[in-house]
C-alpha cells in the first residue's frame, strides 16, 4: 500500500484543487504527492507544493485519512489529508512538475458533486463543518478514471 499525503487549502470557504482531464471527464485532486525515500509526509507536502505550485505552506492540522482500494490497479493507497495554509507565493502550475491543467478554487459545498481523486469531497465538508479532525474515515469509495 502506498501512502499519499495531500493538502487541504481553504480560503473564503473555497478549496484549492488541481484539475486533470481523463477521457471525457474533468477530475479534481487535492495537491500532494508521493514521499521520496526518507521523507516525512509533511516534508513531502512542502516539496510537492513548492515544485508543483510555487508556494510555501505551514501545517495546521491532520484532518483525516482513509484508503482507496483499487484491486484492478494492484495498488491500494492510504490518503492522509492535512489542513495547511499558504504562507508565501501564489499557486501557479509548473507544467514540468505536474500534468494538472489548472488550479481552481471550488466552494466547499460543491465538492461532493465533483469527480475527485481521492473521492473525499463529502469528508472535507464534514471536517469543515465539525471543525475537528475526523481521524480514520475507512475505505474511500473511488471511481476509476482513465
Amino acid at each position: 500500500m502506498r501512502v499519499r499525503p495531500a493538502a487541504l487549502i481553504v480560503e473564503k470557504k473555497h478549496v484549492l484543487l488541481l484539475r486533470y482531464r481523463y477521457g471525457d471527464s474533468d477530475v479534481f485532486a487535492l495537491p500532494g504527492g508521493n514521499p521520496d525515500r526518507g521523507e516525512t509526509l509533511i516534508t513531502t507536502l512542502e516539496r510537492e507544493l513548492r515544485e508543483e505550485l510555487g508556494v510555501e505552506i505551514e501545517l495546521k492540522a491532520a484532518a483525516f485519512y482513509g484508503e482507496t482500494l483499487l484491486p484492478h490497479l494492484k495498488e491500494d493507497v492510504l490518503h492522509c489529508i492535512f489542513l495547511v495554509e499558504i504562507i508565501s507565493g501564489l499557486p501557479r502550475l509548473n507544467p514540468q512538475e505536474t500534468t494538472a491543467l489548472e488550479v481552481v478554487w471550488k466552494p466547499i459545498g460543491s465538492l461532493s458533486s465533483l469527480k475527485m481523486y481521492p473521492n473525499v469531497g463529502q469528508h472535507i465538508q464534514v471536517y469543515w463543518e465539525s471543525a475537528s479532525p475526523l481521524g480514520y474515515v475507512g475505505k474511500i469509495e473511488q471511481d476509476y478514471f482513465e
